[in-house]
């Protein structure tokens, strides 16, 4: 298939090395965190944060993170161009939630006349909340929505990328504590320029199971 979006994806792939003297445009950066900020999820609970390593100084911080797992992603902290740190909110109530709905009201999205029906939508969360309040289950879902949206945003862009779910939550969760604000990481998502003839992973044809194994149409 010849159509863009799909050539796009048919390109994108697992980056296994990349080279560190390539950086990401500014420009493209804001095209990214608007692609972060404009992420879909369920009732609009939008219950995350995404922290992004930039800096050297970061960068370091995030490679001190490795020292007791997963060693074999620590090379990207600093060689990647920028990492996002996906985080999740394990106790996102109904108070953090009204303020979504006060978003949607300002924006022009909601009228004034709906805010109780919409603040009803929170049902969606309570069905997903046990009694001590956690509901990191279903909010760590609506992190994928969006690392999936990035990673779509990325390959539009020819930017290469790796997620990772080899990190470690704890000692992110102790290096980034001021950022975090109770937010929890278990996932990242390295992005730059693959180096040429170190990444194994490049060029490689795409590896999916038929079309008609996977999706069924009615």
């Amino acid at each position: 298939m010849t159509h863009p979006i799909i050539r796009d994806l048919n390109a994108r792939y697992t980056t296994k090395k990349y080279d560190a003297s390539k950086r990401i445009s500014q420009e493209d950066m804001k095209v990214i965190k608007e692609a972060l900020r404009m992420s879909a999820s369920s009732i609009n609970s939008q219950p995350w944060k995404f922290i992004v390593i930039e800096s050297e100084a970061a960068k370091q911080r995030f490679h001190n993170t490795f020292a007791n797992m997963h060693q074999f992603n620590q090379p990207h902290a600093k060689e990647a161009s920028h990492t996002i740190l996906f985080a999740y909110d394990p106790y996102f109530t109904k108070e953090k939630y009204a303020k979504r709905v006060d978003a949607e009201v300002a924006s022009g999205h909601l009228p004034k006349e709906m805010y109780d029906n919409m603040m009803g939508a929170y049902a969606f969360a309570e069905a997903n909340t046990d009694e001590s309040g956690y509901n990191g289950g279903w909010t760590k879902a609506q992190l994928y929505i969006a690392l999936g949206n990035v990673l779509h945003t990325l390959a539009r862009l020819g930017i290469d990328s790796t997620p990772m779910e080899g990190v470690d939550p704890d000692l992110i969760g102790e290096e980034f504590k001021q950022e975090l604000d109770g937010h929890v990481c278990q996932v990242a998502l390295a992005m730059g320029y693959h180096l040429e003839s170190e990444d194994y992973n490049h060029g490689l044809p795409k590896a999916r199971m038929n079309l008609e194994d996977v999706v069924t149409t009615l």
